[in-house]
């Protein structure tokens, strides 16, 4: 028997509280510190859905942030848990994959209950870099759809992007902050590529002896720790800093909501 325990904070923070209810994720990106800490065990389980529903029925006041990796990693489960907050009278956010987010039917439960915000972890819109990362759920899946979809539903978008993936040049920057803000995303979170310890994209970068920092402090994804393959470890970072200050430009935030039909 697998004993599963939900956490969540009993901090009050900004009226909003935080919960988990299912730990990990059941795909495996070369990237993702997931496999690292779920080593040697489950990497993907969820907790009895009426006993989440009892955590989440205890929390007081209206916000709630699902800090899972995955909150539809299991469908059935999701989809019971999104039927049982009908009528609770939350107003929520969560993080999601494009290809779960393009299934017919769970987004919509998820809407019904007060999903109003979805982080997505589009991470990079070059397909060999999808590749390589071993990122198949996002591989040939229609970004664009998956962002209609969400704006349509009124779910805001928090889109992810990592930067300094093998294929990425010094052009990634201007060329992802154009896409997103072309695309009217809300909000983004940009970073830099970390191979953790532990994960395949660490192994891989030893064997190529491209590591070039043991100082736990700057895998923090804001700064190069290894030896980015077409550009310098200044113009990653550089250009990391730069993303965020272009995306946040008042004259790109008004272009983003001027895409919007309302």
């Amino acid at each position: 028997m697998v004993v599963i325990i939900t956490f969540y904070y009993q901090q009050y923070l900004a009226s909003i509280y935080f919960s988990i209810v299912s730990r990990g994720c059941p795909h495996t990106c070369d990237f993702c510190y997931k496999k690292a800490f779920f080593k040697d065990g489950k990497s993907f389980y969820t907790q009895a859905v009426d006993d989440a529903l009892a955590e989440i029925e205890r929390l007081p006041g209206k916000h709630l942030y699902f800090l899972d990796d995955h909150l539809f990693g299991n469908a059935e489960f999701a989809a019971n848990l999104f039927d049982g907050m009908k009528g609770m009278g939350r107003v929520w956010q969560a993080a999601e994959t494009v290809q779960s987010i393009l299934q017919p039917g769970l987004l919509e439960k998820a809407v019904a209950c007060g999903l109003r915000s979805m982080f997505v972890g589009f991470e990079t819109l070059n397909p060999n870099n999808l590749r390589e990362q071993h990122k198949y759920q996002n591989l040939n899946r229609d970004y664009n759809a998956a962002i209609r979809r969400l704006h349509y539903m009124g779910v805001m978008i928090n889109g992810s992007f990592v930067f300094g993936m093998d294929d990425d040049d010094k052009t990634i920057f201007e060329r992802t902050v154009e896409w997103a803000v072309s695309q009217g995303i809300e909000t983004a979170t940009f970073h830099i590529l970390t191979p953790y310890p532990g994960t395949a994209l660490y192994t891989r970068m030893v064997q190529q002896n491209r590591m070039t920092e043991n100082n736990w402090d700057l895998y923090d994804t804001r700064h190069v720790v290894y030896k980015p393959a077409k550009m310098t470890p200044e113009i990653l970072e550089s250009g990391y800093w730069r993303a965020y200050q272009d995306f946040y430009r008042w004259s790109n935030i008004f272009r983003g909501a001027w895409v919007k039909e309302t």
